[in-house]
């Protein structure tokens, strides 16, 4: 079942893909897939391209895919190891929501971080109290890390 479900998502991912992402499997290993999303223009990762990896579980989609950055990204639901804090990837998955719904739900977080539940609670302070300095490292990282 979960071939025939994560097939179909590929499918639907290339016949429509969501807005500055893209996704698809890594060689001929259907449960693990390489993810590109491009940094939202109203936010500070704006112009990076940054990479994700994405694993399928075996009872996908019952259990949400494992979403990480491989890319290095300043954010307060990030951390260092590409780790993202997003509900919808732990305990609010559901087996209606795709891996669009991640990748897109991801591209929203780059745009309206989440500070009041972080991973980096240094990041999410500066997020909280000096928007400016968060912002400026933030594409500082974004230049060092996700454009060639």
């Amino acid at each position: 079942m979960s071939i025939k479900r994560i097939s179909r998502e590929l499918k639907d991912l290339q016949n429509d893909p969501p807005a500055n992402c893209s996704a698809g499997p890594l060689g001929n290993d259907i449960f693990k897939w390489q993810a590109t999303i491009i940094g939202p223009e109203d936010s500070p990762y704006a112009g990076g391209v940054f990479s994700l990896s994405i694993r399928f579980p075996p009872d996908y989609p019952f259990k949400p895919p494992k979403v990480v950055f491989d890319t290095k990204v300043f954010h307060p639901n990030i951390n260092s190891s590409g780790q993202i804090c997003l509900d919808i990837l732990k305990d609010q998955w559901s087996p209606v929501l795709t891996i669009s719904h991640a990748l897109l739900s991801i591209c929203s977080l780059l745009t309206d971080p989440n500070p009041d539940d972080p991973l980096e609670p240094e990041i999410a302070h500066l997020y909280q109290h000096n928007r400016r300095k968060y912002e400026e490292v933030a594409r500082s990282w974004t230049s060092m890390y996700a454009m060639d």
